[in-house]
């Protein structure tokens, strides 16, 4: 462990505190912008199928333009790209909040919040990409060695991964507390005020021009992306945003029910206590271990520990599950971001980790969607059971995805 630590704080150290510390609060909003959109409409409405489809759009709107300003960056640079996001997302927030303040209907609430999530950045990913970049910089610099290359790309995915969950874990638990001391409107306000902060400093930071554009990269035109691996490693993150949607939502239901629907983004934010463990655990981690093999034994971690999910009813007792079932979410996701930093040609890391994230965002809101039908009872029996009913079937959806596609993750290899 003392070694990790160690291999950790030379990355740190490589990278600047500075872009460390913005990269990280930059991807914040995105995590506050989902669960206060959620807690908004919910309280505004008091439907909570309302408020998962409006959640759902503005997390579908944002897988979709996703890529398209991934594919962006990649081609023209990310600072202007994310520049003009952050600055576009952080008005979207305001509008939605001022949209459900008024009563507007439910379907300018929907469109308005799909419109925001068009525009906010995906800062997380676009961090995966600056990082080979920035340390091939410090070997020219003489602070690292090449031969040190490839082990700190594996351990600045793992870092990120851990900084996407601990954006889980401080996002809902900031809609949370400033629910309770503002309101839900408060908490997207000061979503859009860290966004349009951390996002256009993320874009401007020196780290951004380190990055090949376009013509000073390899060409994009006849690079191979949609292999058979990418699509199954883009589904695998899909599943998992199902589970986020539907846990996220099950837990609304159950914290209202229980008469605290204020801290439902507390409770949603102990998920990603044990997956920030986990991943910075996982430097550890042999890597005679692949991460395909990673990626199956937490999906089947993920089925086992999610199942108490059915029988849970107090808030004590969904906070135990779900501080326990994160210690197998971290390594399902940092595998397969991992995995497809390895398969995609550097010409379109940009597009395929955008499209990765647009993926999970793309299966929150579909876990959304579906979980807030069913606890609405459109399935049956109305109430918070009937939701994570939907997060164990994506956990077992991705178990099955994982054992179909072990040969083809395993022999995956950039084609061109």
């Amino acid at each position: 462990m003392s070694s990790a630590i160690a291999d950790y704080r030379r990355l740190w150290g490589a990278a600047g505190f500075s872009f460390v510390a913005v990269a990280y609060l930059g991807r914040i909003p995105l995590a506050m912008s989902q669960m206060g959109v959620l807690l908004l409409v919910a309280q505004a409405t008091g439907r909570y199928g309302i408020a998962g489809a409006t959640a759902g759009a503005l997390a579908v709107a944002n897988a979709v333009g996703a890529p398209l300003f991934g594919a962006l960056a990649d081609r023209i640079g990310q600072r202007p790209v994310v520049l003009a996001q952050s600055i576009a997302g952080s008005l979207g927030l305001v509008s939605v909040v001022v949209c459900a303040d008024a009563g507007v209907s439910s379907a300018v609430l929907i469109v308005v919040a799909a419109l925001t999530g068009l525009v906010m950045p995906q800062v997380g990913p676009l961090a995966r990409v600056r990082w080979r970049p920035v340390l091939r910089r410090r070997v020219n610099e003489g602070r690292i060695r090449q031969d040190e290359v490839d082990r700190f790309v594996d351990l600045a995915f793992s870092y990120e991964g851990a900084g996407d969950e601990a954006s889980f874990v401080l996002g809902p638990a900031l809609v949370g507390v400033l629910g309770v001391l503002i309101g839900a409107d408060g908490a997207l306000l000061a979503a859009a005020a860290l966004l349009l902060v951390f996002g256009s400093w993320f874009a401007v930071h020196e780290t951004a021009a380190l990055v090949p554009r376009g013509s000073e990269h390899a060409p994009t035109h006849g690079v191979q992306l949609w292999t058979s691996a990418f699509l199954a490693l883009a589904t695998a993150v899909f599943l998992m945003g199902v589970l986020f949607g539907s846990i996220q939502t099950g837990t609304t239901v159950l914290a209202t029910k229980q008469g605290h629907p204020d801290v439902a983004g507390l409770i949603h934010a102990v998920l990603g206590i044990g997956s920030v463990v986990a991943a910075l655990s996982l430097a550890a981690v042999p890597a005679s271990i692949l991460y395909a093999t990673r990626m199956l034994w937490a999906s089947g971690a993920m089925i086992v520990l999610a199942s108490p999910l059915l029988i849970v009813d107090t808030i004590p007792q969904l906070v135990g599950v779900i501080a326990v079932m994160g210690f197998a979410v971290a390594p399902y996701l940092i595998s397969a971001f991992a995995l497809a930093g390895l398969i995609v040609p550097p010409a379109r890391i940009g597009t395929a980790m955008t499209f990765m994230a647009g993926c999970t965002g793309l299966g929150y809101a579909a876990g959304a969607s579906i979980a807030g039908r069913a606890a609405d009872g459109a399935f049956g029996p109305a109430g918070h059971t009937p939701a994570f009913v939907v997060t164990i079937a994506s956990m077992a959806a991705a178990f099955a995805l994982s054992l179909s596609t072990q040969r083809i993750l395993r022999n995956a290899r950039i084609v061109s």
